[in-house]
């Protein structure tokens, strides 16, 4: 079988796959919907089984219903709600598209210069690799722990519908949407260190529009960025992912001489995120 259907079945697997945001509407960070990102697969991540981190064992379990930690949680979630149509929940809704191309969208903006399949092939290619591992080290604990999703619990509907049904029996701890996000920002503020800050700060706030979006749990977001975190730094010490880094650090030095801009409004994003 062809890897690249091999790469399928696996995202499939991992409940990785793609989504279009049906119905879409337009906002000004955005002006297309996700498209499918099947072709942006071409090979399996870096790590092999053995090398990703065992997050059953690497994660205390989920807050307990009562306790001071699911409180913790659930202030979190009451905070975030009256932020419910304002341009921040249409920015988590957004954030919530699967597609690799839109996950890799949200930090066009933060990275400041575009990221794309024509600009930055080789980026693209490392972090389709760096997300199959990040999902691959999450989804053992969020089979684990079958942790309810916020929506879920509350019998409401997240910011993102055309989610719901994949995701309703899918555990939210860890967040591997989040995880990934985390993922990204370090990779990212790894090859672009003059905006280091800006990209770790679009990483925290890709992990909480899961919060904003009432698909997943604060502790959710913050137990996927130890997952990230750990499967960044095993990869570091991957030959093959040490190789494709030094050549996107070089493709990408190519894109900020050319002031290649984003193809996203980001005054439009700043200001939602400012909103919070």
């Amino acid at each position: 079988m062809p890897t690249s259907k091999l790469v399928m079945l696996g995202i499939v697997a991992l409940g990785a796959v793609g989504v279009t945001l049906n119905g879409y509407v337009k906002v000004p960070w955005r002006d297309a919907a996700g498209t499918s990102d099947r072709g942006q697969f071409s090979r399996l991540g870096y790590l092999s089984p053995r090398e990703l981190p065992n997050a059953i064992a690497l994660l205390p379990p989920p807050p307990a219903p009562g306790s001071a930690a699911m409180e913790r949680d659930e202030q979190a979630r009451a905070a975030a709600l009256p932020v419910k149509g304002s341009p921040r929940y249409q920015l988590a809704a957004v954030d919530a598209v699967r597609t690799q191309q839109s996950t890799v969208d949200a930090f066009q903006c933060a990275f400041g210069t575009a990221i794309t399949t024509k600009a930055t092939p080789k980026l693209i290619e490392l972090l389709s690799r760096v997300r199959l591992d990040v999902r691959a080290a999450s989804y053992p604990a969020k089979a684990h722990f079958r942790r309810q999703r916020p929506f879920v619990a509350n019998h409401v509907h997240s910011c993102y519908r055309d989610d719901e049904a994949m995701v309703q029996e899918d555990g939210s701890y860890p967040s591997a949407r989040g995880a990934v996000g985390w993922a990204y920002a370090l990779v990212l503020a790894e090859l672009n260190p003059k905006r280091s800050g800006e990209i770790l700060q679009r990483g925290r706030e890709f992990g909480q529009s899961r919060v904003v979006c009432d698909q997943e749990w604060q502790s959710d977001i913050d137990a996927g960025r130890t997952i990230a975190t750990v499967t960044v730094s095993r990869l570091k010490a991957n030959a093959a992912f040490r190789s494709d880094l030094a050549s996107a650090r070089n493709e990408v030095a190519a894109a900020l001489n050319a002031a290649m801009r984003p193809s996203r409004d980001c005054r439009a994003e700043a200001t939602a995120l400012a909103n919070r």
